[in-house]
């Protein structure tokens, strides 16, 4: 295949237009607010995000390269179909069910990142604890966009792939680095535009080829392949409820979206902002829908392509490049993928800042240095966004299973995230026992569990297991949803337990070891209340709007929610006290 020169001019464009904005952006960022809360500007933008900049942003939080790609790949295979492309419902449900009882708990109490409730309730230990889980869902997640952008730009312009990877990740880190959430939040704007408007100018073309069959003929009934639509069998309706449940609940607790909740001004904008998102997944999954069912009812020995077809080169998974390039136009089918191949980092962008913003705060300004500047916070932030972009560059170049460690990060964040964001919201009473001894469950049955994608075998075997064609034990029970609701109830009880065991003096106070239930003057808990009380930490961003400057603890929080919920800390108001 040529070296077609059109395709890498239409993909420079679209690359450098996104960094126009990007750069835009982040000046944008520099000449708002106070040079004293930089940091906060770059973490959640100042909290002054707007309506259709934040709808954007809050749809781009899942809608991407992996996602299209992966609907339309889901889509086109046989035996699969749309009754098996989840994504596009799930991710909705998601942003629904976050808008209806996440985001406004969320925002309302001021956090700065997702992880803040987690050391303010169960201290600095299992911050650190729940930030591996985060992060490796984050960096997986980024890694393996760039290796599907990589394998998407080679396939229509037939460059190197490490080329195009590199390329693609220095221009997403490079943005992010400057602007943070401003700059990721304008090009999701761009991006999402480019990727709709390319996708919808392509369908047409595509669908009026001549080697294409009606596709509502080929939804019902078998010409090339098996129906599109698809069907779940009873056997994997397990399987299918398990996904499902992964993505839907699984969806909420990522700091990718959290950030976007917590930019907003206001606790209702950040539950509409949700409810916008929602509706937009669903959209933007339509084209992307329709070309997989393009590619299902295509005889590609009838074009360019050739024969074997696609799943049978096992190509199925670049369905939606090889659709725009061999039966589009050439100008189309250029303009289609430049457009997404810069849109595909609208989701790599916000991981790499996601991580970034949760290491710089809750691990090294909560944990380590309680006293750092601002400026010293914004200067961590530049250099893990250096570090976490080279890193998952790295791993889409490196990785030969990228998407399994991604899978398994993202049961994780499902299986010991969820669990814990449901206790610290909702549940009173749990403590950092229950915290740890549900983490540990939900982890250990989650691994047992194997991964096929990892060829990891399982030690424990669930009714339904079944080997497949690789010697793999594949499990049909939904042990994941069984892992998660494992670990939501041994945080309950286990934390009940040991508030029980020692308020009653069944356990003496010196085995609090954590200073979880007993200890009220440790140092632990002082390290609780620096997320809340200290001036070195400052409370601007409890105010819906700005400006938002003061040393007064009763004056910050002016937010009543807020406020309130300061009041009834017990561990708080004795430290006052003193």
């Amino acid at each position: 295949m040529a070296f077609h020169v059109e395709g890498l001019v239409a993909i420079v464009v679209f690359y450098l237009a996104i960094l126009a904005v990007g750069i835009w952006a982040a000046w944008k960022t520099k000449n708002t607010g106070s040079e004293g809360d930089r940091s906060e500007a770059i973490i959640v933008g100042g909290r002054d995000i707007g309506l259709l900049v934040g709808g954007f942003t809050m749809t781009a939080t899942w809608v991407g390269g992996g996602y299209i790609n992966g609907t339309a790949e889901a889509v086109y295979v046989p035996g699969y179909g749309l009754a098996w492309a989840q994504a596009p419902i799930g991710y909705s449900l998601s942003l629904i069910l976050g808008g209806l009882f996440f985001a406004k708990p969320m925002r309302s109490k001021g956090y700065v990142t997702m992880l803040d409730p987690f050391q303010q309730l169960y201290g600095k230990r299992m911050g650190g604890l729940l930030f591996i889980p985060a992060l490796m869902g984050e960096m997986f997640w980024a890694a393996a966009i760039f290796s599907a952008l990589g394998a998407t730009i080679s396939v229509i312009i037939d460059i190197n792939v490490n080329i195009s990877v590199i390329i693609s990740a220095l221009i997403a880190t490079m943005y992010t680095l400057v602007g943070g959430l401003y700059s990721v939040a304008y090009t999701d704007v761009v991006q999402l535009f480019c990727i709709f408007l390319g996708l919808w100018i392509s369908v047409p073309f595509a669908m009026s080829h001549p080697a294409v069959t009606d596709i509502g003929l080929t939804a019902v009934h078998q010409v090339y392949q098996a129906p599109w639509l698809g069907s779940i069998n009873s056997l994997d309706i397990y399987t299918w409820l398990d996904n499902f449940f992964l993505l839907t609940l699984g969806g909420i607790p990522w700091q990718a979206y959290f950030q976007r909740v917590l930019s907003s001004s206001s606790a209702t904008y950040a539950q509409v902002l949700s409810f916008l998102a929602a509706f937009g997944c669903l959209v933007m999954a339509i084209p992307a829908v329709l070309i997989g069912a393009i590619g299902a009812s295509t005889a590609w020995n009838q074009t360019d392509y050739g024969v074997p077809d696609p799943k049978s080169k096992k190509e199925a998974d670049m369905i939606l490049p090889i659709v725009l390039q061999y039966l589009c136009p050439v100008y189309i089918s250029f303009f289609g993928l430049g457009a997404v191949s810069a849109a595909v980092m609208s989701s790599a962008d916000s991981s790499i800042l996601s991580a970034s913003s949760m290491f710089a705060r809750n691990i090294y300004q909560l944990s380590f240095r309680q006293n750092a500047s601002d400026r010293e916070i914004v200067w961590v932030m530049r250099i893990t966004v250096l570090l976490f972009g080279a890193s998952a560059t790295a791993m889409a170049l490196l990785a030969s299973s990228v998407y399994g460690l991604w899978y398994l990060s993202s049961d994780l964040v499902y299986i010991i995230i969820f669990p814990q964001l449901l206790c610290v919201l909702f549940i009173k009473g749990t403590n950092t026992y229950g915290a740890i001894a549900g983490y540990l469950f939900g982890l250990v049955l989650r691994i047992t569990g194997g991964e096929p994608y990892l060829y990891l075998q399982p030690l424990i075997y669930y009714p339904g297991w079944y080997q497949d064609d690789n010697n793999i034990y594949v499990q049909r029970f939904p042990f994941k949803t069984l892992a998660m609701l494992t670990s939501f109830v041994t945080n309950v009880i286990v934390s009940y337990l040991a508030k029980y065991l020692f308020e009653s003096g069944t356990l003496p106070p010196k085995l609090d070891f954590l200073d979880a239930v007993v200890a009220r003057y440790s140092r632990e808990h002082m390290d609780k209340a620096t997320l809340v009380k200290s001036d070195n930490i400052v409370l601007n961003e409890l105010a819906p709007v700005n400006p938002r400057h003061s040393l007064t603890l009763s004056s910050t929080f002016t937010n009543k929610e807020a406020f309130n919920y300061v009041d009834s800390s017990p561990e708080l108001s004795n430290t006052e006290d003193n």
